[in-house]
């Protein structure tokens, strides 16, 4: 196969001391521009990472991230005892982005939709599922290393994962939805489940103060148990009585009680025993359900829900994405009232 000759270095890459782009940043930006001018072209190999280094004073390892990079997005192909070469001239994608849920439902649609939308055609996304089976979350991580410049994880249930989200380059990491302890140096993008549900149940305190009963449906398992701390808390400082169950299986719904429930299974049985008990949602009988939907705004005509905003959620995890700069972000979640209580 023709190689063309080497272009100059100084000619394709621009470091700019000062700036406060980090310089692997520069060198990819660098590259990128000189094939949207056509400087470089598909077959054209590029100055090595020695002289990279040596004409910019640049560590080693600032040159190879900007080369991994460039590979993962398919600029780059190395040659063993050759060189790095121009592998594709088509850089309208920034990013190409390894996503990792937990499960996909209608919220996370959302969330899924806002990521795509903010980040328009900037990234090329592929989007992955654990269904909070340990073995799969473990397998999709490893073969997922070096093939992507962004990865965002959802570790969900899963604990003490560090040693093997360490396995990615640390500066390409984002978690979602819950703060982790062993993922504590890394950006997240998170939702506070005790204080979410306290903070709502406080504001929505003129309404509950009609029922004799509070009740929190928390099936366990994959569900976050912070939940239940927020709710306790709310319900012993405001001298609430209350009662947290697993399920609502053989459950005889008393009048003046209000149900918190997670599973939308849950939610669908109880409206099914509130109707046969002929009890008028809002009035007498009170139902708050998690994380709001479409559908939710006009089943039952209206359930109330207590719901951390996933449109929210998906633009704020592309802007870190598109910045390349990480914090850890709370997500805001809110009351929305609806007939139901």
């Amino acid at each position: 196969m023709y190689l063309p000759k080497t272009k100059n270095v100084k000619k394709v890459i621009s470091i700019n001391s000062v700036s406060s782009k980090p310089k692997y940043r520069q060198i990819i930006d660098s590259v990128v521009d000189a094939i949207d001018r056509k400087q470089l072209v598909k077959g054209d190999k590029i100055p090595s990472i020695n002289q990279i280094c040596a004409d910019y004073s640049l560590s080693r390892d600032t040159v190879m991230m900007a080369f991994n990079e460039l590979k993962a997005r398919g600029v780059l192909v190395s040659q063993p005892g050759k060189g790095y070469y121009i592998a594709s001239t088509d850089v309208q994608h920034d990013e190409k982005i390894f996503v990792l849920f937990d499960e996909l439902n209608a919220f996370k649609e959302d969330l899924y939709n806002s990521l795509i939308n903010t980040l328009k055609n900037r990234a090329n996304i592929e989007i992955y599922f654990h269904h909070f089976n340990y073995k799969v979350f473990k397998n999709l991580l490893l073969e997922s290393i070096g093939n992507y410049t962004s990865y965002i994880i959802m570790p969900a249930t899963f604990d003490n994962t560090s040693h093997l989200i360490s396995k990615l380059p640390k500066e390409k990491v984002y978690i979602l939805d819950r703060l982790k302890s062993d993922l504590k140096n890394y950006p997240v993008v998170y939702q506070h489940f005790e204080e979410d549900f306290y903070e709502a149940l406080v504001e929505g305190q003129n309404l509950l103060k009609k029922y004799r009963k509070l009740i929190f449906v928390n099936p366990g398992g994959k569900e976050p148990e912070q939940r239940s701390a927020g709710f306790k808390k709310f319900c012993e400082e405001y001298r609430y009585n209350y009662e947290i169950i697993k399920t609502i299986d053989g459950t005889r719904p008393g009048l003046y009680e209000a149900y918190f429930l997670i599973s939308d299974r849950d939610l669908v049985e109880l409206l099914k025993i509130a109707k046969s008990y002929k009890y008028k949602l809002g009035e007498k009988f009170g139902v708050v359900s998690f994380n709001d939907t479409m559908l939710k705004q006009v089943v039952a005509g209206g359930i109330t829900t207590i719901s951390t905003d996933f449109v929210e959620m998906g633009k704020t995890l592309a802007q870190m994405v598109i910045d390349h700069k990480g914090s850890k972000v709370r997500n805001p979640s809110k009351l929305i009232v609806r007939n139901s209580l």
